[in-house]
């Protein structure tokens, strides 16, 4: 059996012959069986069962009707859809998710021998017990008290799911469990969809909070919808007031809906208007004050957002300021959290008085805040200048325009200033100029095509107003000259005269070795070009042509060219003037050879433009070699001259190879502009983004192509939820389907090529104002620094897939928690309140991944570490040298690993899951212990610099295993911090030994033999083993702060939830209060014991008894 909704259209078989049932146009009410569109009534209710459709009348009870032989006769119920359609029902409180669970629904109950049972689960009217039929077990049995639940679980956190053979194809989201009885037994289960998994764990969870209420006055319970009800009703008295009337009439209704909630289409909002005033058999009457609440509460109400508030809320429709704390610190990332900062957000964003007032954030005042520009995905620490600008210039990558005069193709586009303008504006700090001769006048163009042309001294005369608009950092201007010699004089007087003091004009230091920084070049502009050797003695002379002027007027010249054309004798040879020349200071244009050459004889203030289809040669088969010129000398890769379209190259394709300045034709929209400039806007967008440091350091291994892990990274696990969009448009010019949207989100990772990876959700039908996708992906990472989070909104046709919205990020820019992502058109434009809500998470590699083997490796942790091995280098000295780090890298591996391993599994006897923070953590034990029988207290007291749970007396065996995690988790952390400085040392150490070898190796090889390939193999596993060293030291110096700051969470998280200790109580019979003095007293120990904090690591304080927090977890 399945529910048809008014409006949709299904297919229906009957005797082999397909038709559609469009429910909005059926008529007849006489006939049960049906043959023909039309025949039935708009009021009536639509059931197809097999191949008869079965009618209802509107005002039928939907419990009553059907009968199902192989359901003993048991009478089946709606179950509800959260999409957005105005005619289907919404989750808008907790009595909604009651009394969906009263009407009952079918889940998949998961045994441990990895069956699977659908049964139809339901909730006893009065409230105190949860059945499921049929069964073979009685009656009695096949239910559980609501009285007996300890706790209720989202997603697959349980032993059964974990071990379950099948547990991979269950989703994570569709999955909850219910613990009952003094065994803390387990009763998992897995819902159809995410929705209805949400409602069976917000109605449960409902319902122990308010100690089973009674059914008649369950809808007065929970305060949220009634800041929600006054809000509304002072509002509509205003409004009313205001127009001298007591009612609304339609037209005036939709104006304060708009008013109150932003972004609503105005065709929803009528639809939804006249479809409560026809269900109250009222059409075309004016809205009272129940009618208007009714209309706010279905377009306004996302279920995604009420589950999340009610999640922190602990079960009420409301967050008080303690709420708020847990979920900024625990959820969003936020560190030193006070009530009071809380009570502020509370009064921006609480639409209510009467929320402001109590210190309350209703499900209004809750959305708003999620859409507010502080919920944005993007870092805000990357939207100023955040990397170090002291480094050469050579480590950086650097945003390139090319041909930036032109504003569309490369043959007939017309040259525009305002194509320069564009560039400059969006960062770019690399801008490309063609200069000709014409007639005497010095212009800019693409000759021999047929593009427009502009005066040079009007070009750079917006150069130089507009050149440090949008960053301060040096600008370079690349000038490919087409001009006779004594046209260059005039151009050199033009360059000085225009730019000025600007004009960077100072000879490069032969001693330094190096490029200056961007900070030492800061407003200044640096010509790059074609220049003659320094001190050369003449007045003019004959260079080599680049090659890149070379293949452009190869590509664009006609066939036969005459001898008296000005171009004929460029070929080859150019005269270049001394005047000109001596302008182009750090920036020397010259044509590359091969790399041997150039790493032997090329000066770090010469710069090699390569084109695409060498460059792309040149990734594949010397990558390393790549590489390594790109430490000291800039290189520019440009776009073939067969992109005649201004199409793009793929800039990811060079950037894993170092190439620092990858020309782009900004004019031309599409994935790879997408991805050039969404990766520009972290370091406050001033065109420069500072390299990994394997892809600075003159001593690392690093292979972009490789697809395995390498040494000294720290591999990361991006974990993504992607749950509704937000007013998506109709895609641009479409047509084919009127304003019906089947959106579906394509997730897309670019970086080095292991990282690489596309995934894609569900396609939700004729659903764009607010579709639910609900769906979570995993993304394994190598290279965090150097990865790209696309995500792509596309409208699914069976023509061809359509452009709906994009949004692109580094990873690296990524907040983590619940974000609102906002959607740009193909062109780069914000979509008018159209976004992607979602949830950010990143774990290092062994925090995330499959669960139930994530339960293994907890166990087996101790016995299976995985080691990364040093490697032989074939010169006796050297490797007896690297010998003796043997021992700390596996010790340093082992600190590590246990210490992680023991987070995680604290994580999983807790019933969350691996992104959960410590913070969650601690407030889930306490919440077990507090709510066990029997179980006497446990306080929080400080042996040394260990925060230790003491129970008083025996406890149940599910706490003594939380409690036996708790410790290990802390011992384990303990025995990092005693020994992390030591092992440190030791690696630190050998590593610098044997980069004092570094230089003499070749020497110290040839003694031993070595040559050729074996010399080249002994130099690389050298490298791999000081990156190694390296890598593994500053991992253990990370897991190091992880750990002191893991110490100091579960610490203040145990004093806010109640489990410190007076210090004038030895021995308390319950649980006390912390108060501010005790508090600061547990606190004043903490850090008094506790080694200092890194350097810009967050801190944890007890502000007037509140608990200030907070970083992330070494989970996370």
């Amino acid at each position: 059996m399945c529910l048809v909704p008014k409006g949709r259209e299904y297919p229906f078989r009957r005797s082999s012959i397909s038709s559609t049932l469009c429910c909005t146009c059926l008529h007849n009410h006489g006939s049960s069986h049906v043959t023909t569109v039309g025949e039935l009534c708009h009021r009536s209710l639509h059931l197809l069962v097999g191949h008869r459709l079965w009618i209802l009348p509107t005002g039928a009870n939907w419990t009553r009707g059907l009968q199902d032989s192989t359901r003993q006769k048991h009478e089946r119920k709606k179950t509800v859809s959260f999409s957005s359609m105005p005619a289907e029902k919404k989750i808008s409180s907790a009595v909604d998710c009651v009394n969906l669970m009263q009407e009952g629904c079918e889940l998949k109950k998961v045994r441990s021998n990895s069956r699977v049972y659908l049964r139809y689960f339901l909730l006893d009217s009065d409230l105190r017990s949860v059945r499921w039929e049929p069964s073979k077990k009685d009656s009695e049995k096949a239910r559980i008290e609501i009285a007996t639940i300890k706790e209720v679980r989202a997603g697959k956190n349980t032993d059964i799911f974990r071990s379950n053979g099948i547990a991979e194809q269950i989703s994570e989201d569709c999955a909850f469990s219910v613990i009952y009885g003094e065994a803390y037994e387990s009763l998992d289960l897995v819902a159809n969809t995410a929705d209805v998994a949400n409602a069976w764990i917000t109605g449960l969870r409902f319902l122990l909070s308010y100690g089973q209420p009674d059914p008649s006055s369950m809808a007065a319970i929970g305060h949220g919808d009634i800041l929600r009800m006054a809000w509304l009703n002072s509002e509509f008295d205003a409004f009313t007031s205001a127009a001298g009337s007591t009612c609304l009439s339609e037209e005036m209704a939709c104006v304060l809906i708009h008013h109150l909630h932003l972004g609503l289409r105005d065709a929803h909002v009528n639809l939804k208007v006249k479809e409560v005033l026809k269900n109250r058999e009222r059409l075309g009457c004016t809205l009272d004050k129940e009618d208007f609440a009714e209309v706010y509460r279905e377009l306004a109400t996302r279920p995604e957002i009420y589950f999340l508030l009610v999640q922190f809320s602990r079960n009420k429709e409301y967050l008080d300021a303690k709420d708020l704390v847990l979920f900024l610190e625990a959820e969003q990332g936020m560190a030193a959290v006070s009530e009071e900062t809380c009570l502020d957000l509370i009064r921006r964003y609480e639409p209510s008085a009467e929320g402001r007032e109590n210190g309350l954030l209703g499900l209004d005042g809750f959305t708003r805040y999620l859409l507010s520009a502080e919920c944005d995905i993007f870092d805000p620490e990357h939207g100023r200048v955040c990397h170090d600008m002291d480094q050469p210039l050579s480590h950086y990558f650097i945003l390139s325009s090319h041909n930036s005069f032109l504003v569309e193709d490369q043959v007939h586009g017309p040259a525009d200033i305002g194509g320069i303008l564009r560039a400059l504006r969006l960062g770019c700090r690399s801008i490309e100029l063609v200069v000709w001769d014409s007639d005497g006048q010095l212009v800019v163009t693409n000759r021999p095509t047929a593009t427009s042309s502009i005066p040079l001294q009007d070009v750079l005369q917006v150069v130089a107003e507009n050149a440090f608009v949008a960053s301060d950092y040096p600008l370079i201007l690349s000038l490919e000259v087409h001009c006779p010699p004594s046209q260059q004089c005039h151009l050199a007087c033009i360059l000085k005269q225009v730019l000025r003091e600007k004009l960077f004009l100072e000879r490069p230091v032969n001693d330094t070795g190096h490029l200056p920084s961007p900070a030492a070049l800061r407003g200044r502009i640096l010509l790059k070009a074609q220049a003659l050797p320094w001190g050369y003695p003449d007045s003019e002379g004959e260079i080599s042509e680049e090659e890149e002027a070379s293949e452009r007027l190869m590509s664009y010249m006609p066939v036969e060219t005459t001898p008296s054309s000005p171009v004929s004798g460029c070929r080859g040879r150019i005269r270049i003037r001394r005047e000109l020349s001596e302008l182009v200071t750090l920036c020397r244009s010259v044509p590359f050879t091969n790399f041997e050459t150039a790493l032997r004889m090329q000066h770090y203030w010469e710069v090699c433009s390569i084109g695409e289809l060498q460059a792309l040669r040149l990734a594949t088969e010397r990558h390393d070699d790549f590489l390594r010129y790109n430490k000291r000398c800039l290189s520019r890769v440009y776009p073939s001259p067969q992109r005649t379209d201004s199409s793009n190259l793929s800039p990811m394709d060079f950037w894993k190879c170092g190439c620092q300045l990858i020309s782009l034709n900004v004019q031309t929209p599409g994935l790879m502009l997408d991805l050039g400039l969404g990766w520009f806007r972290q370091n406050g967008g001033c065109g420069y983004v500072l390299r990994p440091s394997v892809m600075r350091e003159e001593v690392a291994y690093f292979r972009a192509d490789t697809r395995e892990m390498c040494p000294g990274l720290a591999p990361q696990i991006l974990h993504l939820k992607v749950l509704s969009g937000q007013n998506l448009p109709k895609p641009k010019g479409s047509g084919t389907k009127g304003d019906v949207l089947d959106p579906y989100i394509a997730v897309e990772i670019h970086g080095i090529p292991a990282d690489c990876a596309d995934r894609r959700t569900k396609t939700v039908h004729h659903d764009g104002d607010r579709p639910i996708f609900d769906e979570s992906f995993e993304f394994h990472l190598n290279l965090p620094e150097l990865a790209l989070l696309r995500l792509v909104v596309l409208d699914d046709d069976f023509i061809g897939d359509e452009f709906i919205g994009q949004h692109t990020i580094p990873v690296e820019c990524l907040q983590p928690g619940y974000r609102h992502i906002p959607l740009l058109a193909i062109t780069g434009e914000p979509l008018l309140h159209a976004s992607l809500f979602v949830h950010i998470a990143v774990t290092n590699r062994r925090g995330g991944g499959k669960p139930h083997k994530r339960g293994l490796s907890v166990r087996k942790g101790r016995r299976s570490h995985d080691y990364v091995a040093l490697r032989i280098v074939g010169i006796k000295t050297v490797d007896e040298l690297f010998r003796t780090a043997t021992q700390p890298l596996r010790e340093a591996t082992d600190l590590r690993e246990n210490a992680l391993n023991a987070v995680l599994s604290l994580i999983e006897v807790c019933g969350l899951s691996p992104v959960a923070k410590l913070t969650q953590c601690m407030h889930a034990l306490s919440s077990r212990l507090l709510n066990a029988e029997g179980a006497p207290p446990v306080t929080l007291t400080l042996h040394g610099q260990r925060p230790c749970l003491e129970p008083q007396g025996p406890v149940p065996e599910v706490v003594r295993k939380a409690l036996a995690a708790y410790d290990l988790m802390v011992q384990e952390s303990q025995t990092l911090l005693e020994m992390a400085d030591s092992v440190h040392s030791k690696l630190i150490q050998c590593q610098k030994a044997g980069l004092e070898q570094h230089a003499e190796l070749c020497a110290l090889g040839a003694k031993e033999g070595l040559k050729g390939r074996k010399l080249s193999k002994a130099v690389e596993n050298f490298t791999w083993n000081i990156t190694l060293l390296k890598g593994q030291a500053d991992l253990l110096r990370q897991a190091k702060a992880e750990s002191q700051e893991n110490l100091r969470q579960v610490h203040c998280a145990a004093l806010s939830c109640g489990l410190g200790r007076r210090p004038d109580d030895a021995c308390p019979s319950s649980p006390l209060p912390i108060s501010p003095i005790a508090g600061r007293n547990l606190m004043d120990a903490w850090h008094n014991v506790s080694s200092p904090v890194e350097v810009g690591k967050p801190t944890v304080g007890l502000e007037d008894g509140r608990v200030q927090r907070a970083g992330e977890t070494g989970a996370s």
